[in-house]
């Protein structure tokens, strides 16, 4: 029988879309404790198909797939512009295709705007209308308000008008960034991008036998199995060791490996990889916060999702990415050395470059030199940086890893920063390798 919580999952993802979700309302239909309703309503938003918007509530929103989760939706909007909405609410849960700045005439404007658009534009009454009948929604910049005539052709036509208190170029700025932000998610795999779904896993209850254990390793060519109990919750796992040297007639449950190692469906498969190797297991279960099995990560899961996401276009918008851009890269045979110059955005507030900022530039030093040598990802495990010394602004800066020693699952590397030919940093770094 379903738990509570579950029970309150399950109504809220029978809501239709748009519907306001109330903590105390929810207490009082399914007749649970206040405490009992959040901590649900809070899983949900987790789960991606429920989103709290300031000065409007908690709404049933439509789960955004992969494929689509660089799409804003208008509820997202609102929470990133610190807006407000006048109208259209019953429209929040939809997602713009487009933004379109209306800092042109108005004839001018119209050609730009088509159904899931989003017009930003400051207190122009008449574009706020057309927008709305073009199947636009509209954000009204510099804190203006509109007619009631508008607020009213947004809640019947369902399209959100929303106001903020910031300027157009800024709001511009925030919604861009929110978007490279999503790309860069879009191509970080997680686990639920990959795993074997629950209907695709064979499980076995505490109360089969080591018989039917043998029976599943013929039928799915298989030795390892997850162990659940009736509300699929998992307890533990069963491997060819743990079967050995017990009769046929045992049950699972006197042999499986109790609280085995899992993972979550929202974990990177990069971190999930680490972990399966760092533990030396080859099946991984995924679990929700209930413990109740989602599915199972296997090691060639992960494999061939490494292998998919090292074909695929890279974005360039992460942090270490937009450092390392500053340096340039000189290969001589086995050997790396990275040349570049102090930025003012590198630096602290005293003008030297920042401790974190050289951290990184060690770290992914050393992690190029050691893709030279492995093919693979490179997962930092220790860093010890033992030498240190402040460099100013606009100085040139010389980083020359070495490599000390590689296997084929790990490497250390010792990195040397040089400032004019005087030593100013020293790490040494040891990583992991993925093997893709």
């Amino acid at each position: 029988m379903a738990t509570k919580h579950e029970q309150i999952l399950q109504y809220i993802d029978r809501l239709p879309i748009g519907t306001k979700i109330s903590v105390r309302q929810i207490a009082k239909d399914l007749e649970v404790s206040e405490g009992t309703a959040y901590r649900a309503i809070k899983e949900a938003e987790t789960q991606g198909y429920v989103s709290t918007i300031e000065r409007v509530g908690t709404v049933r929103i439509e789960k955004k797939q992969k494929e689509n989760i660089e799409r804003l939706t208008f509820a997202e909007v609102v929470n990133i512009v610190d807006g407000h909405v006048l109208g259209g609410r019953e429209g929040l849960h939809k997602t713009l295709n487009k933004f379109v700045i209306g800092a042109m005439q108005l004839e001018a404007m119209m050609r730009y705007i088509d159904a899931g658009s989003l017009l930003i534009v400051g207190n122009r009454l008449q574009a706020h209308k057309i927008a709305l009948q073009q199947g636009a929604a509209v954000l009204i910049t510099g804190g203006f308000d509109t007619s009631e005539e508008v607020k009213q052709l947004a809640d019947r036509l369902a399209l959100p008008i929303i106001s903020s208190s910031y300027d157009t170029f800024t709001v511009a700025s925030l919604i861009n960034r929110a978007i490279y932000d999503r790309l860069i998610k879009k191509e970080i795999m997680m686990v639920e991008d990959v795993l074997k779904p629950l209907a695709e896993t064979p499980v076995l209850l505490p109360t089969d036998t080591v018989a039917k254990w043998h029976q599943y390793t013929e039928l799915y060519q298989d030795t390892r199995f997850p162990v659940v109990d009736e509300q699929m919750r998992l307890i533990g796992i069963v491997t060819s060791k743990d079967i050995i040297g017990h009769d046929e007639t045992a049950t699972i449950d006197k042999v499986m490996t109790k609280n085995p190692i899992t993972t979550s469906p929202r974990v990177s498969v990069a971190s999930s990889a680490h972990l399966m190797v760092w533990e030396g297991i080859e099946l991984l279960p995924v679990v929700d916060n209930s413990r109740k099995l989602i599915g199972v990560l296997t090691r060639n899961d992960v494999l061939k999702a490494l292998q998919f996401t090292a074909k695929q276009p890279q974005m360039s918008e992460t942090f270490p990415n937009l450092i390392m851009s500053h340096f340039k890269e000189e290969r001589h045979g086995d050997e790396l050395t990275y040349t570049g110059e102090v930025s003012p955005q590198m630096t602290n507030h005293l003008g030297t470059i920042a401790s974190g900022i050289m951290t990184t530039v060690m770290v992914e030093a050393a992690c190029n030199l050691l893709r030279l040598h492995r093919r693979g990802d490179m997962v930092p495990e220790n860093i010890t940086v033992y030498f240190l010394k402040p460099v100013q602004m606009e100085s040139p800066i010389q980083v020359k890893p070495r490599l000390l020693d590689i296997s084929r699952r790990f490497g250390k590397v010792e990195v040397s920063v040089f400032h004019q030919d005087q030593l100013v940093g020293r790490a040494m770094i040891a990583a992991q390798i993925i093997e893709r």
